[in-house]
């Protein structure tokens, strides 16, 4: 049977906060590989969204289509981590909705 002890978060955020999240992420349990620290890759891309009513958004206008350059980082974290990474995440994120995906990691 599979064991899982680790999740992959992907988080996508602005270019100019993806440093303070990396940091967020790291300081809250996430990106310890063996005797490494702080590991994430990242790779850059556009975000699109269209705020709705009865939002607040960090960047674009309500009914209007946005395209942010953003960088999605992952990085991998321990199963007893996860929910206070993902605080940790929220806190930082400038958006009032972060796009924040995890996946469990398979121990082969």
């Amino acid at each position: 049977m599979l064991k899982s002890k680790y999740y992959k978060i992907v988080v996508f955020v602005p270019v100019k906060n993806a440093n303070a999240l990396r940091e967020a992420l790291s300081n809250s349990g996430a990106g310890n590989i063996g005797n490494y620290d702080f590991c994430s890759f990242s790779v850059k891309g556009i975000g699109r969204f269209r705020p709705g009513k009865n939002t607040n958004p960090h960047i674009g206008s309500e009914g209007e289509i946005e395209e942010v350059e953003e960088e999605r980082i992952e990085t991998i974290c321990p199963k007893d981590k996860v929910k206070e990474v993902i605080e940790a995440v929220k806190k930082v994120h400038p958006y009032e909705e972060p796009a924040i995906d995890v996946y469990e990691v398979l121990e082969i």
